[in-house]
Protein backbone atom coordinates (compact mmCIF):
# COMPACT_ATOMS: atom_id res chain seq x y z
CA UNK A 1 0.00 0.00 0.00
CA UNK A 2 1.25 3.32 -0.86
CA UNK A 3 1.60 5.07 2.49
CA UNK A 4 3.06 8.56 3.54
CA UNK A 5 4.92 9.22 6.49
CA UNK A 6 4.93 12.46 7.66
CA UNK A 7 7.78 13.09 10.04
CA UNK A 8 7.41 16.34 12.39
CA UNK A 9 10.41 15.79 14.20
CA UNK A 10 10.91 19.80 13.78
CA UNK A 11 7.25 20.29 14.19
CA UNK A 12 4.88 20.94 11.31
CA UNK A 13 3.29 24.32 9.41
CA UNK A 14 1.79 24.76 6.52
CA UNK A 15 4.82 26.03 4.42
CA UNK A 16 7.28 23.18 5.36
CA UNK A 17 4.37 20.52 3.84
CA UNK A 18 4.08 22.44 1.24
CA UNK A 19 8.54 22.24 1.04
CA UNK A 20 8.33 18.75 1.94
CA UNK A 21 5.71 17.95 -0.56
CA UNK A 22 7.79 19.69 -3.67
CA UNK A 23 11.04 17.96 -2.79
CA UNK A 24 9.32 14.59 -2.51
CA UNK A 25 8.69 14.88 -6.06
CA UNK A 26 5.61 17.31 -6.86
CA UNK A 27 6.86 19.74 -9.98
CA UNK A 28 6.61 23.19 -8.56
CA UNK A 29 4.19 24.12 -11.42
CA UNK A 30 1.82 20.80 -10.97
CA UNK A 31 0.85 23.11 -7.40
CA UNK A 32 0.69 26.01 -9.31
CA UNK A 33 -1.59 24.50 -11.42
CA UNK A 34 -3.60 23.01 -8.32
CA UNK A 35 -4.03 26.54 -6.83
CA UNK A 36 -4.85 27.92 -9.91
CA UNK A 37 -8.24 26.32 -9.77
CA UNK A 38 -8.68 27.58 -7.04
CA UNK A 39 -9.26 31.66 -8.63
CA UNK A 40 -7.56 33.21 -5.94
CA UNK A 41 -4.97 35.95 -7.02
CA UNK A 42 -3.01 38.69 -4.86
CA UNK A 43 -0.02 36.23 -4.11
CA UNK A 44 3.02 34.87 -5.55
CA UNK A 45 4.92 31.65 -4.45
CA UNK A 46 8.59 31.68 -3.96
CA UNK A 47 10.44 28.40 -4.01
CA UNK A 48 14.05 27.75 -3.29
CA UNK A 49 16.54 24.81 -2.18
CA UNK A 50 17.91 26.31 1.24
CA UNK A 51 20.24 24.48 4.52
CA UNK A 52 19.11 23.56 7.85
CA UNK A 53 22.16 22.42 9.81
CA UNK A 54 23.82 21.22 6.85
CA UNK A 55 20.16 19.52 5.68
CA UNK A 56 19.56 20.53 2.02
CA UNK A 57 15.50 20.96 2.19
CA UNK A 58 13.11 22.98 0.15
CA UNK A 59 11.64 26.62 1.15
CA UNK A 60 8.50 27.92 0.09
CA UNK A 61 7.01 31.16 0.82
CA UNK A 62 3.74 32.71 -0.23
CA UNK A 63 4.33 36.51 -0.42
CA UNK A 64 0.55 37.91 -0.84
CA UNK A 65 -0.30 41.60 -0.79
CA UNK A 66 -0.73 43.62 2.39
CA UNK A 67 -4.36 44.42 1.64
CA UNK A 68 -6.98 41.44 2.43
CA UNK A 69 -10.54 41.40 2.99
CA UNK A 70 -11.68 40.63 6.56
CA UNK A 71 -12.28 36.76 6.43
CA UNK A 72 -14.70 34.29 8.51
CA UNK A 73 -15.17 30.28 7.73
CA UNK A 74 -18.06 30.91 5.92
CA UNK A 75 -16.20 33.26 3.62
CA UNK A 76 -13.19 30.78 2.83
CA UNK A 77 -15.57 27.73 2.51
CA UNK A 78 -17.34 30.03 -0.50
CA UNK A 79 -14.10 30.29 -1.83
CA UNK A 80 -13.07 26.86 -2.02
CA UNK A 81 -16.49 25.60 -3.28
CA UNK A 82 -16.51 28.33 -5.90
CA UNK A 83 -13.23 26.65 -6.78
CA UNK A 84 -12.72 24.54 -9.61
CA UNK A 85 -10.51 21.87 -7.17
CA UNK A 86 -11.23 17.94 -6.91
CA UNK A 87 -14.19 17.54 -4.66
CA UNK A 88 -12.18 15.65 -2.26
CA UNK A 89 -9.68 18.44 -1.68
CA UNK A 90 -12.45 20.69 -1.51
CA UNK A 91 -13.90 18.64 1.14
CA UNK A 92 -10.63 17.87 3.37
CA UNK A 93 -9.50 21.82 2.80
CA UNK A 94 -13.06 23.07 4.45
CA UNK A 95 -12.42 20.64 7.28
CA UNK A 96 -8.92 22.23 8.28
CA UNK A 97 -10.39 25.54 8.26
CA UNK A 98 -13.52 24.27 10.17
CA UNK A 99 -10.82 23.00 12.65
CA UNK A 100 -9.30 25.85 12.87
CA UNK A 101 -12.17 27.92 13.36
CA UNK A 102 -13.65 25.71 16.16
CA UNK A 103 -10.39 25.56 17.80
CA UNK A 104 -10.57 29.67 17.98
CA UNK A 105 -14.30 29.91 18.92
CA UNK A 106 -13.42 27.46 22.11
CA UNK A 107 -10.42 29.99 22.50
CA UNK A 108 -12.00 33.08 22.66
CA UNK A 109 -15.42 32.02 23.90
CA UNK A 110 -17.29 33.01 20.79
CA UNK A 111 -19.19 31.20 18.05
CA UNK A 112 -17.70 30.13 15.35
CA UNK A 113 -19.18 32.41 12.79
CA UNK A 114 -18.07 34.78 14.27
CA UNK A 115 -14.37 33.76 14.59
CA UNK A 116 -12.39 35.94 12.33
CA UNK A 117 -9.27 35.00 10.47
CA UNK A 118 -6.40 36.82 11.35
CA UNK A 119 -3.03 35.03 9.77
CA UNK A 120 -5.03 31.95 9.40
CA UNK A 121 -7.79 33.73 6.71
CA UNK A 122 -4.95 35.51 4.11
CA UNK A 123 -4.04 34.57 1.44
CA UNK A 124 -0.91 32.47 2.49
CA UNK A 125 -2.80 30.42 4.38
CA UNK A 126 -5.47 29.37 2.00
CA UNK A 127 -2.41 28.57 -0.42
CA UNK A 128 -1.04 26.52 2.40
CA UNK A 129 -4.03 24.97 3.50
CA UNK A 130 -5.50 24.20 -0.03
CA UNK A 131 -1.58 23.86 -1.62
CA UNK A 132 -0.51 20.60 1.13
CA UNK A 133 -4.31 19.04 0.40
CA UNK A 134 -3.92 19.19 -3.35
CA UNK A 135 0.11 17.92 -2.99
CA UNK A 136 -1.18 14.51 -1.14
CA UNK A 137 -4.47 14.31 -3.64
CA UNK A 138 -1.37 14.44 -6.20
CA UNK A 139 1.08 11.80 -4.64
CA UNK A 140 -2.38 9.44 -4.62
CA UNK A 141 -1.37 7.84 -0.86
CA UNK A 142 -3.46 5.34 -0.05
CA UNK A 143 -2.55 5.89 3.72
CA UNK A 144 -1.12 9.24 5.62
CA UNK A 145 0.62 8.34 8.88
CA UNK A 146 2.51 11.02 11.29
CA UNK A 147 4.95 11.20 13.67
CA UNK A 148 4.23 12.43 17.58
CA UNK A 149 4.48 16.24 17.68
CA UNK A 150 6.52 18.40 19.23
CA UNK A 151 5.08 21.04 20.41
CA UNK A 152 8.03 23.30 21.57
CA UNK A 153 8.30 25.37 24.08
CA UNK A 154 8.73 28.76 25.94
CA UNK A 155 6.67 32.19 24.83
CA UNK A 156 4.84 32.92 21.10
CA UNK A 157 4.10 36.62 20.17
CA UNK A 158 0.91 36.99 18.86
CA UNK A 159 -2.11 39.67 18.12
CA UNK A 160 -2.44 38.86 21.74
CA UNK A 161 0.50 39.81 23.10
CA UNK A 162 2.88 37.05 24.64
CA UNK A 163 1.44 33.41 25.32
CA UNK A 164 2.86 30.31 26.42
CA UNK A 165 4.37 27.62 23.58
CA UNK A 166 1.59 25.79 22.48
CA UNK A 167 -0.94 28.65 21.58
CA UNK A 168 -3.71 27.89 22.83
CA UNK A 169 -5.35 27.02 19.62
CA UNK A 170 -2.84 24.25 18.76
CA UNK A 171 -3.40 22.85 22.18
CA UNK A 172 -7.03 22.80 21.59
CA UNK A 173 -5.92 20.98 17.75
CA UNK A 174 -3.78 18.26 19.16
CA UNK A 175 -6.24 16.80 21.71
CA UNK A 176 -6.02 13.33 21.35
CA UNK A 177 -2.84 13.10 19.36
CA UNK A 178 0.25 11.12 20.69
CA UNK A 179 2.98 14.26 21.74
CA UNK A 180 6.56 13.87 21.74
CA UNK A 181 9.70 15.45 24.05
CA UNK A 182 10.68 18.89 21.94
CA UNK A 183 14.31 19.27 20.29
CA UNK A 184 14.23 23.19 20.85
CA UNK A 185 12.14 26.29 22.13
CA UNK A 186 9.63 28.39 20.42
CA UNK A 187 6.26 27.46 18.43
CA UNK A 188 7.48 24.26 16.45
CA UNK A 189 3.48 23.41 15.86
CA UNK A 190 1.61 26.40 14.35
CA UNK A 191 -2.52 26.69 14.48
CA UNK A 192 -2.36 25.79 10.57
CA UNK A 193 -0.18 23.10 10.24
CA UNK A 194 -1.93 21.40 13.50
CA UNK A 195 -5.02 21.38 11.61
CA UNK A 196 -3.39 20.23 8.29
CA UNK A 197 -1.61 17.17 10.21
CA UNK A 198 -4.66 16.02 12.56
CA UNK A 199 -7.10 16.09 9.32
CA UNK A 200 -4.97 14.17 6.70
CA UNK A 201 -3.14 11.67 9.29
CA UNK A 202 -4.96 8.29 9.61
CA UNK A 203 -2.97 7.60 12.77
CA UNK A 204 -0.36 9.01 14.95
CA UNK A 205 3.11 6.51 15.51
CA UNK A 206 6.35 5.26 14.12
CA UNK A 207 6.57 4.19 10.86
CA UNK A 208 5.24 1.43 9.57
CA UNK A 209 7.83 -1.31 7.80
CA UNK A 210 7.68 0.00 4.51
CA UNK A 211 10.11 0.04 1.33
CA UNK A 212 10.97 3.52 1.04
CA UNK A 213 10.70 5.34 -2.57
CA UNK A 214 11.53 8.75 -1.96
CA UNK A 215 11.86 11.46 0.79
CA UNK A 216 11.49 15.40 1.07
CA UNK A 217 12.68 17.90 3.10
CA UNK A 218 10.19 20.81 3.68
CA UNK A 219 12.14 24.20 5.45
CA UNK A 220 10.70 25.95 8.39
CA UNK A 221 11.17 29.90 8.48
CA UNK A 222 13.44 30.09 11.82
CA UNK A 223 17.17 29.08 12.69
CA UNK A 224 17.54 26.76 15.13
CA UNK A 225 20.28 24.98 17.20
CA UNK A 226 18.64 21.58 15.30
CA UNK A 227 17.81 20.87 11.73
CA UNK A 228 14.28 23.22 11.35
CA UNK A 229 12.89 20.57 8.95
CA UNK A 230 10.17 18.71 8.27
CA UNK A 231 10.07 15.31 6.12
CA UNK A 232 7.86 13.44 3.87
CA UNK A 233 8.38 9.69 3.27
CA UNK A 234 6.97 8.10 0.49
CA UNK A 235 6.98 4.35 0.52
CA UNK A 236 4.74 0.64 -0.12
CA UNK A 237 4.30 -0.58 3.03
CA UNK A 238 5.17 -4.42 3.83
CA UNK A 239 2.45 -6.78 3.94
CA UNK A 240 1.96 -9.16 6.88
CA UNK A 241 3.73 -12.44 5.80
CA UNK A 242 0.81 -14.56 7.63
CA UNK A 243 -1.83 -12.40 5.78
CA UNK A 244 -0.51 -11.41 2.72
CA UNK A 245 -4.05 -10.16 1.03
CA UNK A 246 -5.28 -8.28 3.73
CA UNK A 247 -5.01 -5.13 5.09
CA UNK A 248 -4.51 -4.53 8.97
CA UNK A 249 -5.27 -1.22 11.08
CA UNK A 250 -6.17 -0.38 14.71
CA UNK A 251 -9.61 0.99 14.82
CA UNK A 252 -11.67 2.93 17.69
CA UNK A 253 -14.46 1.59 18.86
CA UNK A 254 -17.14 3.79 21.20
CA UNK A 255 -19.81 2.32 22.62
CA UNK A 256 -22.83 4.05 24.95
CA UNK A 257 -26.33 2.53 26.33
CA UNK A 258 -28.81 5.10 26.42
CA UNK A 259 -32.64 4.27 27.39
CA UNK A 260 -33.93 7.77 27.73
CA UNK A 261 -33.22 9.32 24.50
CA UNK A 262 -35.70 10.80 21.81
CA UNK A 263 -34.66 8.43 18.98
CA UNK A 264 -35.27 11.03 16.68
CA UNK A 265 -32.11 12.56 18.31
CA UNK A 266 -30.23 9.97 16.30
CA UNK A 267 -30.60 11.16 12.45
CA UNK A 268 -29.00 14.49 13.99
CA UNK A 269 -26.24 12.87 15.66
CA UNK A 270 -25.20 10.81 13.00
CA UNK A 271 -24.47 13.64 10.53
CA UNK A 272 -21.89 15.06 13.70
CA UNK A 273 -20.37 12.03 13.83
CA UNK A 274 -18.94 11.81 10.25
CA UNK A 275 -18.62 15.51 10.52
CA UNK A 276 -16.06 15.14 13.36
CA UNK A 277 -14.16 12.35 11.41
CA UNK A 278 -16.53 9.25 12.28
CA UNK A 279 -15.60 6.03 10.32
CA UNK A 280 -18.75 4.33 10.86
CA UNK A 281 -22.67 4.62 12.75
CA UNK A 282 -24.89 2.26 14.27
CA UNK A 283 -27.27 1.46 17.00
CA UNK A 284 -28.47 -1.96 18.09
CA UNK A 285 -31.99 -2.40 20.17
CA UNK A 286 -30.86 -4.24 23.66
CA UNK A 287 -32.88 -4.44 26.94
CA UNK A 288 -31.39 -2.48 29.61
CA UNK A 289 -31.97 -3.10 33.17
CA UNK A 290 -35.77 -3.39 34.69
CA UNK A 291 -35.98 -5.03 31.16
CA UNK A 292 -36.56 -1.56 29.91
CA UNK A 293 -35.66 -1.31 26.07
CA UNK A 294 -32.71 0.56 25.26
CA UNK A 295 -29.96 1.16 22.45
CA UNK A 296 -26.42 0.24 22.35
CA UNK A 297 -24.76 3.21 20.15
CA UNK A 298 -21.49 2.43 18.68
CA UNK A 299 -18.88 4.41 16.83
CA UNK A 300 -16.08 3.22 15.13
CA UNK A 301 -13.24 6.11 14.66
CA UNK A 302 -9.48 6.89 13.94
CA UNK A 303 -7.72 6.27 17.52
CA UNK A 304 -6.80 10.09 17.27
CA UNK A 305 -9.84 11.56 17.27
CA UNK A 306 -11.78 9.08 19.68
CA UNK A 307 -11.55 11.79 22.49
CA UNK A 308 -13.28 14.20 20.25
CA UNK A 309 -15.99 11.87 19.31
CA UNK A 310 -16.29 10.70 23.05
CA UNK A 311 -16.64 14.31 23.93
CA UNK A 312 -19.63 15.02 21.30
CA UNK A 313 -21.71 12.08 22.08
CA UNK A 314 -21.17 13.06 25.82
CA UNK A 315 -23.13 16.54 25.28
CA UNK A 316 -25.13 15.39 22.33
CA UNK A 317 -27.06 12.28 24.24
CA UNK A 318 -29.08 11.55 27.51
CA UNK A 319 -25.50 9.47 28.46
CA UNK A 320 -23.70 9.78 30.95
CA UNK A 321 -20.75 7.87 30.35
CA UNK A 322 -18.97 6.17 27.28
CA UNK A 323 -16.82 3.26 26.51
CA UNK A 324 -13.81 3.36 24.22
CA UNK A 325 -11.33 0.54 23.20
CA UNK A 326 -9.11 0.22 20.22
CA UNK A 327 -9.02 -3.19 18.35
CA UNK A 328 -7.44 -4.64 14.77
CA UNK A 329 -9.46 -5.33 11.91
CA UNK A 330 -8.42 -6.52 8.43
CA UNK A 331 -10.23 -4.83 5.31
CA UNK A 332 -9.98 -5.82 1.29
CA UNK A 333 -8.79 -3.08 -0.53
CA UNK A 334 -11.56 -1.33 -2.90
CA UNK A 335 -12.08 1.37 -5.21
CA UNK A 336 -14.64 2.66 -7.12
CA UNK A 337 -15.97 1.83 -10.69
CA UNK A 338 -17.85 4.33 -12.93
CA UNK A 339 -20.07 2.58 -14.63
CA UNK A 340 -22.05 3.10 -16.91
CA UNK A 341 -25.92 1.23 -17.26
CA UNK A 342 -28.41 1.50 -19.47
CA UNK A 343 -30.17 3.82 -16.79
CA UNK A 344 -27.76 5.93 -15.99
CA UNK A 345 -24.12 6.01 -14.62
CA UNK A 346 -23.92 4.13 -11.15
CA UNK A 347 -20.35 4.02 -8.87
CA UNK A 348 -19.93 0.66 -7.90
CA UNK A 349 -17.68 -0.37 -5.17
CA UNK A 350 -14.86 -3.29 -5.93
CA UNK A 351 -12.49 -5.40 -4.29
CA UNK A 352 -9.96 -7.09 -6.14
CA UNK A 353 -8.97 -9.52 -3.48
CA UNK A 354 -12.52 -10.47 -2.50
CA UNK A 355 -14.09 -10.18 -6.56
CA UNK A 356 -16.99 -8.32 -4.28
CA UNK A 357 -18.78 -5.99 -6.23
CA UNK A 358 -21.34 -3.45 -4.51
CA UNK A 359 -22.98 -1.11 -6.21
CA UNK A 360 -23.75 2.28 -4.89
CA UNK A 361 -27.36 2.47 -3.21
CA UNK A 362 -27.85 5.71 -3.56
CA UNK A 363 -27.25 6.08 -7.08
CA UNK A 364 -29.80 3.00 -7.95
CA UNK A 365 -32.30 4.59 -6.12
CA UNK A 366 -32.16 8.47 -7.76
CA UNK A 367 -32.04 6.45 -11.07
CA UNK A 368 -35.16 4.22 -10.02
CA UNK A 369 -37.30 6.99 -9.26
CA UNK A 370 -36.41 8.75 -12.11
CA UNK A 371 -36.97 6.26 -14.47
CA UNK A 372 -39.10 4.11 -13.14
CA UNK A 373 -37.21 0.87 -13.92
CA UNK A 374 -37.78 -1.75 -10.68
CA UNK A 375 -34.38 -0.57 -7.85
CA UNK A 376 -33.70 -4.22 -8.33
CA UNK A 377 -33.47 -4.42 -11.62
CA UNK A 378 -30.83 -1.48 -11.73
CA UNK A 379 -28.62 -2.73 -9.44
CA UNK A 380 -28.05 -6.33 -10.92
CA UNK A 381 -27.97 -4.02 -14.58
CA UNK A 382 -24.51 -1.94 -12.41
CA UNK A 383 -23.50 -5.20 -10.98
CA UNK A 384 -23.59 -7.10 -14.57
CA UNK A 385 -22.11 -3.57 -16.52
CA UNK A 386 -19.19 -4.13 -14.17
CA UNK A 387 -18.58 -7.44 -14.37
CA UNK A 388 -18.40 -6.74 -18.48
CA UNK A 389 -16.11 -3.74 -17.10
CA UNK A 390 -13.34 -6.11 -15.56
CA UNK A 391 -13.20 -8.67 -18.38
CA UNK A 392 -11.65 -6.10 -20.98
CA UNK A 393 -8.06 -6.48 -21.85
CA UNK A 394 -5.95 -4.12 -19.09
CA UNK A 395 -8.88 -4.28 -16.41
CA UNK A 396 -8.85 -6.79 -13.48
CA UNK A 397 -11.52 -9.16 -12.35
Amino acid sequence: MKTAYIDCFSGVSGDMLLGALLDVGIPLEELKKGLNLLNLSGYEIKHATVSKKGIRASRVEVMAEEKQPPRHLKDIENIIKESFLPERVKETSIRVFSKLAEAEAKVHGISVSKVHFHEVGAVDALVDVVGSVYGFYYLNAEKIIASPLPLGGGTVKCQHGLLPVPAPATLELVKGVPLRESPGEGELVTPTGAALVTTLAENFGPIPTMKIMNCGYGAGKRDLPHPNVLRIILGKTVKDSLNEEWEQETIGIIEANIDDMNPEFYTYLEKLIFKEGGLDFYITPVFMKKNRPGTKLTVLSPPNRMEALSRLILRETSTFGCRMRTEKRYKARWSVLKIKTPYGHVDVKYSPETGTLSPEYAHCEELAIKTGVPLKIIYDSAKAEAVKFLKKPGNKL
